[in-house]
């Protein structure tokens, strides 16, 4: 709860002012010790980290206000960068903080800063990867004010965090870390209005060349995630999905597939994850684990979670290897700075950003807990020019983790028996034979690929439900 309000409120001071909340009038001669200074904001709400404030004195060097509790506070420096511009004494009258205004303050730190409540929403989720059971849920900001499940019933698109589900397949078809996918200029021809004449593009509007499957998904490349998704057919694609727990139908039955353009919800973010996280078996989110009554007699008890191979999702080495990715993502690629600020290696997850940053995630686990957070608007619309997963998830799910895991000890990845390791690259052991190397995307024709493992038994797809429009260039990351 903390860590997503620390997130959005930080977010907020990016964005432009909107001007003081309400104006009080003072008479002349009245400081903001005076009592009288407090009791004028009977009338405003409190918050407990967005504090409604009095301004007695305002300049562009410094504002002094007092807080509802009658503590008076002096905002300087960069506490007031957000609203720099409404101090001088040619901004709008609309906007500009004076003697009376009611604004909202709040601690950074050492010292308190002007901002404003936050427009955006966001969510949290964290589970027990072994049991299910809900460590944590945050459905918004501030419930008083929004009583939407943000976590549960928010259904939204999840960009690049979407990729290790694919990548998951992929390795399915024979592709494996260390195979060789070219991330170059690609054309879609179709004949459907969803893809004619698409041309997709990486977030950042350059291609890297060969990568390696490692490499592409730490730099979240997504004309890699296409070409993968070609070599699988989007039929075959949408079906590994639905093994985590993802409502095929909510998933386009095009391309755009490999960007994350479906819909999920953030509990079905982390139900997902926790397939990874536990080795491959599916498990159902538990909000409640017992019920007792007024004696403490237990009415309701969750019962224990075993598991078994009815419950597998995906095969134990699929999850390994799609962890060692996963892991190199948190190391070197878009989210290092969670291995970083964590100071420790067993940190697992990747970053989405969804097109004109309409929505910010981070996904991720230690193999003791996944969470997952979601940042966006209500109303879709761009977060801003310069947001993404990592500048506003990732910094999020690092506050929660850093004090859920602080007794948690350091965990290895235990590699199952049927794979193995070869000049520092996982593969699975009957990959790993003589010189064989996929490559994607070198001629657009494709070599032909070894016969992908049977994945008929896959959740079946309603193949009735309409294709998704594409989205247009730069569409995620």
């Amino acid at each position: 709860y903390q860590a997503l309000r620390k997130g959005l409120i930080e977010h907020e001071m990016r964005q432009p002012y909107r001007g003081p909340e309400d104006s009080e009038d003072l008479p002349d001669g009245v400081v903001a010790s005076d009592s009288f200074v407090a009791r004028a904001l009977a009338d405003h709400a409190d918050d407990e980290d967005l504090r409604v404030a009095l301004v007695s004195q305002a300049t562009p060097g410094a504002v002094v206000a007092t807080l509802a509790s009658g503590e008076v506070v002096v905002i300087n420096g960069d506490g007031l960068k957000a609203v720099q511009a409404v101090l001088r004494p040619r901004a709008k009258q609309a906007l500009r903080i004076q003697r009376g205004s009611v604004i909202r303050v709040s601690r950074m730190g050492n010292q308190w800063a002007i901002t404003q409540w936050p427009q955006a929403e966001g969510a949290v989720v964290a589970l027990d990867p072994q049991s299910g059971q809900v460590r944590a849920l945050v459905g918004g900001f501030d419930f008083e004010r929004n009583q939407f499940n943000h976590a549960e019933k928010a259904w939204r698109q999840p960009g690049s965090s979407f990729k290790p589900f694919l990548y998951s397949a992929a390795l399915e078809h024979g592709v494996m870390p260390a195979s060789s996918i070219n991330d170059a200029p690609l054309a879609i021809e179709s004949s459907t209005s969803a893809l004619k004449n698409w041309e997709p593009k990486n977030s950042d509007g350059k291609f890297d060349g060969p990568l390696t499957l490692s490499q592409a998904l730490a730099r979240s490349r997504n004309l890699v995630s296409i070409r993968l998704v070609q070599m699988m057919g989007v039929g075959p694609a949408r079906g590994w999905v639905g093994r985590f727990g993802f409502d095929a139908d909510q998933q386009p039955d095009n391309l755009t597939l490999a960007l994350g353009t479906g819909s999920v919800t953030p509990m079905q973010m982390a139900r997902g994850y926790a397939v990874f996280a536990n080795g491959g078996y599916k498990v159902e989110p538990k909000l409640i684990e017992r019920i007792t009554d007024s004696q403490d007699k237990v009415l309701f008890e969750a019962p224990p979670v075993k598991f078994a191979e009815t419950m597998r999702a995906i095969p134990a080495r699929n999850a390994f290897i799609t962890n060692t990715l996963l892991q190199e993502v948190t190391r070197s690629g878009t989210a290092a700075a969670a291995q970083a600020q964590l100071s420790r290696t067993d940190i697992f997850g990747k970053t989405g950003t969804t097109n004109e940053a309409v929505d910010a995630w981070f996904a991720g686990f230690q193999p003791s807990l996944v969470a997952v957070v979601w940042i966006g608007y209500d109303s879709p619309r761009s977060l801003g020019q310069s947001e993404s997963g990592g500048r506003l998830a990732l910094p999020v799910w690092i506050d929660y983790m850093k004090r859920s895991l602080q007794k948690v000890a350091e965990q290895t990845l235990e590699p199952p028996k049927d794979v193995t390791q070869v000049e520092g690259e996982w593969f699975y052991a009957e990959r790993a034979a003589g010189d064989y190397v996929t490559r994607l995307g070198f001629d657009e024709k494709p070599q032909a690929q070894p016969e992908p493992i049977d994945i008929s038994n896959a959740p079946p797809l309603n193949t009735g439900y309409p294709s998704l429009p594409a989205t247009s260039a730069e569409i995620n990351r």
